[in-house]
């Protein structure tokens, strides 16, 4: 199934202070989902089968990277848990990330809001404008996730232009760095 949606990842310094405005808000509290995002090498966009408690979906998306709202063509296939597209995907294309995640999942209307723990990065905040069925448009989209941003006091600071598997892969990279530079000797 085809969709568009605008998003935004934030870091988040304050959950507790997000997941009680969200509460306010009368969000339907989906659970929490510990989902591993095996990312695959495709040419373009980008290609992830997601393994959690909760979701579980060979996703597949294009979008500009950029810090505040931006719009994403998402194609999404519901699959089992246990799947074996995994080794198959990975025979046919190569994996190129995994990332590690505790997500705790929330829904007011149309809005699909994310509080996560990234294994090696930290707290995040994401907020999903979905339209599944073609109705909303990109620009009341965009004005859900902006809205949302400022009840959830979303700070420019925070915003993030990348992808999970991005910052992993930087934080992979610096560590790599560091271990090859020379040590001081006394």
């Amino acid at each position: 199934m085809e969709h568009l949606n605008v998003e935004i990842k934030a870091r988040c310094s304050d959950v507790l202070a997000a997941r009680e405005i969200l509460n306010a808000a009368g969000a339907r509290f989906v659970g929490e989902d510990h989902q591993i995002d095996t990312y695959f090498r495709v040419e373009s966009g980008r290609l992830k089968l997601r393994e959690g408690n909760i979701e579980n979906h060979l996703i597949f998306y294009r979008r500009s990277d950029q810090a505040g709202p931006k719009a994403s063509e998402v194609a999404l296939l519901e699959t089992q848990a246990g799947s074996p597209l995994k080794p198959f995907l990975e025979k046919a294309l190569g994996s190129w990330m995994c990332v590690d995640k505790r997500r705790e999942i929330y829904f007011i209307g149309n809005v699909k809001f994310h509080l996560d723990q990234v294994k090696g990065l930290g707290r995040f905040l994401e907020i999903e404008a979905i339209d599944m069925e073609g109705k909303w448009g990109k620009a009341k989209l965009e004005e859900q996730c902006r809205f949302w941003m400022e009840k959830l006091h979303v700070q420019p600071a925070d915003l993030l232009s990348v992808s999970y598997s991005d910052l992993l892969e930087s934080t992979l990279s610096e560590s790599k760095n560091e271990d090859k530079s020379p040590k001081e000797t006394l």
